[in-house]
């Protein structure tokens, strides 16, 4: 495996922890909002990622085999609470409003896996460019 492989395989991992760690910093900005439906209440945001084995899934955004790229955006399933918030304009004709489906738990718990994911990505780069200097300087002798 080439040194541009082993790079460009940790700079998709890099892309999309980042990805997960922008998602869930919209969900955790969004936790306390409401909607006056389940269909206009938020809901959390979870990216989808593939693994990238074979040549007829590469395209110009990841070019390396062993890879992984965000195949898309999909929206939690948990179902939206429903409040009792009379007051509140975004109250239905019942008085009631539907809280975000976001979990602060489960995206702190989100954030902290995407963190460590994202470390370990930049731990391949620094093992890879020490590994290469390393080579270099046995040229030197």
């Amino acid at each position: 495996m080439s040194f541009d492989n082993i790079l460009g395989i940790a700079a998709s991992g890099l892309n999309a922890q980042m990805v997960r760690l922008n998602s869930t910093a919209s969900n955790m900005a969004n936790a306390s909002t409401v909607g006056s439906s389940p269909e206009t209440a938020y809901k959390a945001k979870r990216p989808v990622f593939e693994a990238l084995l074979r040549e007829e899934q590469l395209t110009q955004g990841a070019d390396y085999i062993g890879g992984v790229k965000v195949a898309g955006m999909v929206d939690d399933k948990e179902i939206n609470r429903k409040i009792l918030d009379p007051g509140n304009p975004k109250a239905d004709a019942d008085g009631f409003v539907f809280a975000s489906n976001v979990n602060e738990v489960t995206e702190m718990v989100e954030m902290m896996a995407a963190g460590r994911s994202y470390q370990n990505n930049v731990e391949v780069v620094n093992t890879a460019k020490q590994l290469m200097n390393r080579t270099l300087d046995l040229t030197k002798v």
